[in-house]
């Protein structure tokens, strides 16, 4: 892998939550309620600020500081050198972001970065006359990049009210990626409004020296304060309250098109000292718009929450969701479900080692609840679940007043079901009519989300209705009407609930299930029975779509039975997943 050329986005300050509460101090790291056991105290939790490709650059490595504590000493590794990790270069990438310097002081320069920030363009467009407007009080936290303080408002009808005041010095900022960083946050601050979980946003400001990010204050501290004060873990029920605060939020700001990149406990904030407090979600330092059909590939977020697929360098709003689940591990059994002694053991962990779920308190905990963290942390961002689809599972659903919102997803697998073969559109029918209450549970609050006509059906209209009910000005930013495009077909006809079933089923989410062989054999003989024929291999590979330069004899030969010319069950299952001209010359 060579040295990443994208500008990804880097936490401004790794070491703190810049909104409000100071990170867990250095005397707590060994302490029996840290997230860890006794060598908690000898690794980082955060994203590194160096690798190189060279062997020679392992030779030492120095540690950020946490604030108000001295820096550890470079020490050595030992030989061999460790095998090459997929986030071999995050720290490169993260040096490069910030302006900082290799181990041997040399600067790393990328693009338009000039040394200590000078001849960049550091004017925001934001109101000059913040201390016209509110008055500042006492510092409450403070990190590398910045600090925040209390303020409140000086007139108006919101005069005396307190809010919370991000401070953010320009100084800092010697970057033209740390730049845009902050124009994006607060961005995306403006656009994201009307949801209760989510951290209100009053106004933005500027001077020669600072932004000023003027917030809703929240006084009831971090989630991870919580956590610890409860000796590191959650009962089920408690717990739950606290998954679905954070999985409504998350899936609203998924369905906007914004995936925040960098959700932890440090990040989420109640609002007042009450057991019953509302959660907050904050700081959107590290999100960014993606496009329903559109990848990520910058390489951001924390070490221990940090998804596969962003290591790997092409992710979506999944990765988000995996945060979730180790957020959810952490909170049934007081410790991190990935760990390791240095940031690169903990990404190989991240992709290659499973989650304990043997030792205590995983026993004694119910059947639902370590479905729902499994199923959170699949590494397949194909086979995880969604946020919304996480308010669906068992083990939440039942949860008294429960609302389910809206689900980009199901656009996503519209599109691919629309676009499909009719010999596919049969199979995934076949599929659909395995499915379990559970199972069909998400689909029909999806449905019902859609406000189908009298007749019970849908076409396009609901589907913009649906999504203009639910739509903030971040859905302009990520281009989400632009993706109804691909639905036209939806103008002309109507949909019922059995054709959506079929159409919004998620092929890989069900292979995810132990039960997945029984759904397949099971759709398989509906198929058998109702919709198979005999087919050539001529015509499958047109149902399929593939070209003449395709060895089509080679690879479909076992998908149709040699007794009677239909499709087999191995065909069958290839074909639910719409497999793609690139997948066949893979097997081929």
């Amino acid at each position: 892998m060579g040295i990443c050329t994208s500008k990804p986005k880097a936490s401004p300050e790794p070491n703190s939550d810049l909104y409000g509460a100071a990170p867990i101090p250095a005397e707590n790291a060994n302490d029996s309620s840290n997230l860890d056991n006794p060598d908690a105290g000898k690794k980082s939790p955060f994203l590194p600020f160096f690798y190189s490709p060279s062997p020679a650059h392992y030779l030492f490595s120095k540690k950020s500081p946490a604030p108000g504590t001295a820096g550890t000493p470079r020490r050595f590794f030992k030989r061999p050198f460790p095998p090459p990790s997929p986030a071999k270069h995050i720290k490169a990438v993260l040096a490069r972001r910030h302006g900082s310097v290799k181990p041997n002081g040399a600067a790393i320069p990328e693009g338009k970065e000039v040394g200590e920030g000078a001849g960049l363009d550091k004017s925001f467009g934001f109101s000059k006359k913040f201390f016209d407007k509110y008055e500042v009080g006492e510092e409450v936290g403070r990190g590398h990049f910045g600090y925040t303080c209390r303020a409140k408002f000086k007139k108006g009808e919101l005069k005396g009210q307190p809010v919370a005041v991000k401070v953010i010095p320009k100084s800092k900022m010697t970057t033209a990626i740390a730049i845009e960083d902050v124009r994006k946050e607060v961005k995306i601050l403006r656009a994201l409004t009307g949801h209760s979980n989510l951290i209100q946003f009053y106004d933005a400001f500027e001077d020669h020296e600072n932004v000023y990010i003027v917030m809703e204050l929240c006084e009831g501290g971090e989630l991870l304060d919580r956590i610890l004060s409860r000796g590191g873990k959650y009962t089920e029920e408690d717990a739950k309250a606290v998954m679905i605060q954070i999985l409504n939020v998350v899936a609203f700001c998924h369905l906007q098109g914004v995936v925040h990149r960098d959700l932890k406990p440090e990040n989420f904030l109640f609002t007042s000292k009450e057991e019953t407090s509302l959660l907050k979600a904050i700081d959107f330092g590290l999100s960014d718009f993606v496009r329903p059909d559109e990848k990520l590939n910058d390489i951001v977020g924390s070490a221990y929450y940090v998804a596969p697929e962003v290591l790997h360098r092409a992710y979506s709003t999944e990765a988000d969701v995996w945060s979730i689940g180790v957020i959810a591990y952490i909170l049934l059994c007081g410790s991190r479900p990935f760990w390791a002694r240095t940031e690169s053991g903990i990404f190989r962990a991240v992709v290659k080692a499973e989650p304990n779920y043997c030792e205590e308190p995983w026993p004694n905990l119910s059947s639902e609840a370590k479905d729902f963290v499994k199923r959170l942390l699949n590494k397949d961002p194909r086979k995880r679940m969604t946020a919304a689809q996480a308010i669906c599972h068992p083990w939440i659903k039942h949860t008294v007043n429960i609302k389910v919102p809206l689900d980009i997803l199901i656009f996503k697998l519209l599109k691919a079901y629309m676009r499909s073969s009719p010999l596919r559109k049969a199979a995934l029918r076949a599929l659909s009519r395995t499915l379990t209450a559970d199972e069909l549970f998400y689909l029909k609050e999806q449905f019902t989300l859609l406000e189908p006509n009298k007749n019970s059906t849908i076409n396009l209209d609901n589907i913009k209705s649906a999504l203009k009910k639910n739509a903030t000005d971040a859905m302009n930013e990520s281009r989400t009407y632009d993706f109804l495009a691909s639905l036209n077909a939806l103008q002309y006809r109507r949909m019922d609930f059995e054709e959506f079933c079929a159409a919004a089923v998620s092929v890989y989410q069900l292979e995810a299930l132990d039960r997945w062989e029984q759904h397949a054999r099971c759709a398989y003989e509906l198929f058998d029975k109702d919709g198979n024929r005999t087919i050539m291999i001529e015509e499958l590979a047109s149902e399929l779509g593939l070209g003449p330069s395709v060895p089509v004899h080679a690879v479909l030969h076992d998908w149709i039975r040699h007794t009677d010319g239909k499709l087999s069950f191995l065909g069958f299952v290839k074909l639910l997943h719409g497999v793609s001209t690139r997948s066949l010359a893979k097997m081929h």
